[in-house]
């Protein structure tokens, strides 16, 4: 058995973590062990090796905040869970190993008809995209939506959701190259990011009054979002890409209304009763199961390799999501 651990964090991320050999305790009464199938590398993993994201674990700690896997044995008093099912790991799990021993309460059963690899990235990355679109703005059919780092994983899961629920997307990348991901996945206009955005926005929608803007990126490019909403709308900060401040001129509150809020996932599932999260969950695990959810793999690793993997999750030119898929 292995898994990815560290014990201290630093500026380069792989270089604080390392596969380690454990053996798996014995199981107490309502645990379950379960084989990893697929966990992916989020951004915020990457941040908290990093040792600047606003959770951090206490060391040691184990890489891996979702996935899924398989349960390989139960101890006593484990209510419905089988052996051999499919199942949702616990948040913050540790899912970066090839087993992973956890309360079978907490376990969510998965359709053994969608697949692993997909479902691996359904509790952090869709949740997200989801409630942007729903938690601040009532939006109605046709509505117009614009975000920046569209071509992220958060970003092309918005575009499915938002095409899904009937909105339309303006969708802004930062380089050309980005931009035909996007398309693909269904984004109604493809931008690529620069001081004249607001001009271009206005022409690609007929100068549709956008209510929503939904930024990932902060910085100078927080601004350039808010210069193509209309009056009283809402801008929501959920990522922090450029390292820097969110930066908007005062006009936009003072002339315009303009509210800016921000958004952690972390808080949404604190605050929100555990019927209505289920209920969250149960409808992205049927949307990716269905297909109308899916987001690009660029490529998988072994836990043995979670350096060169968290390397490349780390760097900026990627297709894809990286995913720890275990070899048996």
């Amino acid at each position: 058995m292995l898994r990815a651990q560290y014990d201290r964090r630093g500026p380069v991320p792989q270089d604080v973590i390392e596969a380690v050999e454990f053996e798996a305790p014995r199981l107490q009464v309502g645990q379950a062990l379960v084989e990893v199938v697929a966990a992916p590398i989020n951004p915020a993993d990457v941040l908290t090796l990093t040792g600047v994201y606003g959770q951090l674990p206490p060391l040691p700690a184990i890489g891996g905040r979702e996935g899924v896997g398989r349960v390989a044995e139960l101890g006593s008093d484990t209510g419905e869970v089988r052996v051999g099912q499919l199942v949702l790991l616990p948040l913050g799990c540790g899912s970066w190993s090839t087993h992973v021993v956890t309360e079978a309460a907490q376990l969510r059963p998965l359709p053994d008809q969608a697949d692993p690899l997909q479902l691996s990235m359904m509790a952090i990355n869709p949740p997200t995209a989801a409630l942007l679109l729903s938690e601040f703005v009532t939006l109605g059919p046709g509505d117009w939506v614009i975000q920046n780092a569209a071509n992220s994983a958060v970003g092309l899961y918005l575009v499915q959701l938002a095409r899904y629920r009937g909105y339309r997307t303006v969708n802004v990348v930062r380089r050309q190259d980005a931009a035909a991901v996007v398309r693909d996945t269904g984004g109604d206009v493809v931008l690529v990011d620069g001081e004249d955005l607001a001009e271009r926005v206005v022409e690609a929608t007929g100068a549709a009054a956008v209510r929503l803007g939904i930024d990932a990126v902060s910085g100078a490019a927080t601004g350039r979002l808010a210069d193509c909403l209309c009056e009283s709308a809402t801008l929501v900060s959920y990522g922090r890409m450029s390292g820097e401040p969110c930066a908007v001129q005062p006009d936009a509150f003072v002339f315009r209304d303009l509210t800016l809020r921000g958004f952690w996932l972390v808080n949404w599932f604190r605050r929100t009763p555990e019927e209505q999260r289920r209920a969250l969950v149960d409808e992205l695990a049927r949307l990716i199961t269905q297909g109308t959810l899916h987001a690009p793999i660029h490529a998988t690793y072994d836990v043995s390799e979670i350096k060169e993997a968290v390397a490349c999750a780390a760097s900026g030119e990627r297709s894809g999501k990286i995913l720890i898929v275990p070899r048996r």
